[in-house]
């Protein structure tokens, strides 16, 4: 698709406009994205979890307590439903049997709890 088929205006006129209409048409290069979308990305919150801290008048954040998982447990999941703990990699991982399909479940075990 060319500038004459989207527009009726002749092609002479965005001449000037070079670098600016493949933005437009779907291309890579956008006039106006230098400082603004640096700004945005320095903007957004990191994943890396700040120190607390002691002057704070917050309390500091608590890490949820550590799940244990022991061979014959009985569990549910979120996703996958009732099952039973066959194997416990220490703290790494846990495999679970869930009827017809054994699942390898990660730590920290967000959607896994013991029954």
């Amino acid at each position: 698709m060319s500038a004459s088929d989207l527009s009726p205006v002749p092609a002479r006129v965005y001449a000037d406009r070079a670098q600016v209409w493949p933005a437009r048409v779907g291309g890579t290069h956008r006039a106006h994205d230098g400082p603004a979308r640096s700004i945005l990305e320095s903007m957004t919150k990191t994943a890396v979890t700040r120190a607390h801290l002691a002057t704070s008048p917050f309390k500091a954040p608590v890490a949820p307590p550590t799940k244990l998982f022991a061979v014959g447990d009985r569990v549910t999941h979120d996703v996958f439903g009732l099952g039973r703990v066959t194997t416990v990699e220490d703290g790494i991982a846990v495999l679970v049997d869930f009827g017809g399909r054994q699942e390898r479940i990660i730590s920290p075990y967000a959607k896994l709890t013991v029954l």
